[in-house]
């Protein structure tokens, strides 16, 4: 009977993939800027004091630049067909990247488009709707079909120069 029931909660519940904390560690996240191809756009990612991560900085258009990013590396989550990534978060009402990665070494991230509107939100996003882009191009592949995830990421690039501010409390898988 035990078994019947961890499987039903494992099938029931959330699995936290990030939840910031005063005390938590940033080590398996990563800062990309545009400086990869001599953009000039500056990102950063910090805790609050009151836990919550702050991807901030601006976004320049000079040098052919015009984004910054910030990656995670988890270990291979497994996901189904139905999962659903739920982001608690406050943006500034600006539009924001998320992207997943099924393998690192893939050239290819699964992507959606969210809007924030500047107050505290949960958005969430069925796997199944992200699709297929490299360099900003939209790849002629099937939506995400993959049985795992080991990276994601946040990324701002909406073609303006611009500062940016999001807040993120924590990113979920929801089987």
């Amino acid at each position: 009977m035990n078994a019947l029931f961890f499987t039903i909660a494992m099938l029931t519940s959330s699995i936290a993939l990030f939840d910031f904390t005063p005390q938590g560690n940033l080590d398996r996240w990563a800062v990309i800027n545009d400086g990869v191809m001599g953009g000039l756009s500056k990102g950063s990612l910090e805790i609050t004091p009151e836990g919550h991560g702050k991807f901030s900085g601006s976004v320049s258009l000079e040098n052919y630049g015009g984004f910054t990013s910030i990656r995670c590396a988890v270990a291979d989550i497994a996901v189904t067909e139905s999962s659903k990534v739920q982001l608690r978060i406050k943006g500034d009402g600006k539009d924001y990247q998320f992207r997943v990665k099924h393998k690192a070494r893939d050239y290819q991230s699964y992507i959606t488009t969210f809007s924030t509107t500047g107050e505290w939100e949960t958005i969430e996003m069925p796997l199944s709707d992200l699709y297929p882009s490299w360099r900003g191009q939209k790849l002629d592949m099937p939506n995400f079909d993959q049985s795992s995830i080991n990276e994601f990421t946040f990324l701002i690039a909406n073609k303006r120069n611009e500062n940016f501010e999001l807040l993120i409390d924590e990113i979920r898988l929801v089987p």
